[in-house]
């Protein structure tokens, strides 16, 4: 365990974590990865909070039978209600993802800010704790009911989408908002469409780059980041039907089914 070129282990309820991989691949491409959809118990973000850890616990379990150096949990939903419980149980470096609030709230001329995210990552204690810093700031915050079903089902460009998009994003736009955080990992493939319908003066924030900066910080802390010259090796699995994942992947990688 902990050996500098054992794989860094990342889980989502899905598809939508492929976004953190893309970012920590970008900045740490020597490093082996690998990503495990939980695309059977998708979304998670209408579970329980004891739902969520046990299958938090599952993914973890079987990224640290692979001999995962570090886990990911790239997906905010799972990050907020059972991350604690993870570290507690499991003596291996994790990293969260988390809505970024702070940078959005810090950042905001129009002293509001829109927050689009699941009802498992808005009902958390976690997200609660960080809304409470930030107490002179409005925040829209509006759970995106239907948006990780659908991406899952591989409709990320229906109509279905586009009307709720529209109808999630024109209170927030009504409101003024000039920041909107995007409190989920899925919706970051959501962001072409997402900008035909918000004015351009309002920028949109993901945790993506921060997640995989934080990542190379805790590799170099903990002496484990892979030093290679050769590029990493990638390996995708998944508990549903491979084609999703694979088109989101833009069929340049082998995606494994798995039951798990």
């Amino acid at each position: 365990m902990n050996k500098r070129t054992n794989p860094i282990g990342l889980f989502d309820s899905g598809v939508g974590g492929t976004s953190i991989w893309r970012e920590i691949h970008n900045i740490l491409p020597n490093e082996n990865t690998i990503y495990l959809a939980d695309s059977k118990n998708a979304p998670y973000g209408q579970k329980s909070k004891e739902e969520i850890i046990e299958l938090s616990i599952k993914n973890t379990e079987f990224l640290l039978h692979q001999n995962c150096k570090m886990i990911v949990v790239a997906c905010n939903t799972a990050t907020t209600n059972a991350i604690k419980e993870l570290r507690t149980k499991f003596d291996i470096p994790f990293i969260g993802i988390e809505p970024a609030i702070k940078p959005a709230a810090n950042s905001t001329k129009t002293q509001t800010i829109g927050i689009l995210a699941t009802q498992g990552t808005l009902n958390s204690d976690l997200f609660h704790k960080a809304v409470l810093d930030y107490k002179d700031i409005k925040i829209i915050e509006q759970v995106g009911h239907g948006l990780v079903k659908l991406i899952e089902e591989g409709s990320l460009e229906s109509a279905d989408m586009k009307e709720l998009l529209q109808d999630y994003l024109t209170p927030m736009i009504k409101a003024n908002i000039d920041y909107l955080v995007l409190g989920c990992s899925h919706y970051p493939y959501l962001i072409p469409q997402i900008k035909e319908i918000l004015p351009e003066s309002v920028k949109i924030i993901d945790s993506g780059q921060a997640v995989a900066r934080q990542t190379k910080n805790v590799l170099v802390t903990q002496d484990i980041l892979n030093n290679s010259l050769h590029k990493g090796n990638t390996l995708f699995y998944t508990n549903s039907t491979p084609k999703v994942l694979s088109s989101i992947l833009e069929n340049k990688y082998d995606v494994e089914e798995r039951d798990f």
